[in-house]
């Protein structure tokens, strides 16, 4: 795979914002997709040596029967602290060299933290969807920031996430009776899209097959 964008890495808080507000602009959140979609991917990290050294994970399923096509793996020195809000510089490099080796190339990614329910409105799935040009979804596990009304406890269920006045993501509820994921869109797709593929992507468990395929590897299970 390509890699469209490239930009320093930065070794302070300060100068990951300033990354951050100025990529934001960029930001597409409507649907800008390859049709029909054949391939979904998951990408995700795993950390060894007292998280010195970030272990990236990518899985290509082919879609909609979910089977896996390809895998990758790449290693790295981990250069950025665990800071909430900014996970995106902790992990994309290593997620990058892990596409890079990448044959099929996917036509949604599906990652492992947030969209545009960010702060700054740039969480991993904006900022890896713009530096590789392809459509992203933010799939998270907690909620970063926002509020939302009562999740009725059906699959399928959601509620639209709210952050100062403006609708960021959705609470969905992937499968009956278990937490719900934060769906929000990252580049080149819309929330109502991005929350149809992420059932589409969820047929058992909570996580989507992607993320927990893409976990398993980078975690060595």
């Amino acid at each position: 795979m390509k890699i469209s964008q490239h930009h320093a890495w930065p070794s302070t808080i300060q100068e990951a914002i300033a990354i951050q507000e100025s990529l934001q602009t960029q930001i597409i959140t409507t649907d800008q997709l390859k049709e029909p979609v054949q391939y979904v991917a998951g990408v995700d990290m795993g950390f060894l040596e007292d998280g010195t050294v970030s272990r990236a994970a990518v899985a290509v399923l082919s879609f909609p029967d979910l089977q896996v096509v390809e895998t990758s793996l790449a290693y790295r020195p981990t250069t950025f602290p665990y800071i909430p809000g900014f996970l995106s510089f902790r992990e994309i490099p290593a997620v990058l060299d892990a596409l890079e080796k990448v044959k099929i190339i996917p036509d949604i990614i599906l990652c492992d933290g947030q969209g545009i329910a960010h702060p700054r409105r740039f969480g991993i799935a904006c900022h890896l969807g713009l530096l590789i040009d392809i459509p992203t979804i933010g799939v998270a596990k907690s909620l970063l920031i926002g509020k939302h009304e009562e999740l009725p406890d059906i699959k399928g269920s959601w509620q639209p996430l709210i952050h100062q006045g403006e609708k960021i993501g959705a609470v969905l509820r992937s499968r009956t009776g278990v937490k719900p994921l934060y769906v929000s869109s990252g580049h080149r797709i819309s929330l109502p899209t991005a929350i149809d593929y992420v059932l589409r992507c969820t047929p058992k468990y909570r996580l989507p097959e992607t993320t927990r395929i893409a976990d398993k590897l980078a975690s060595a299970r």
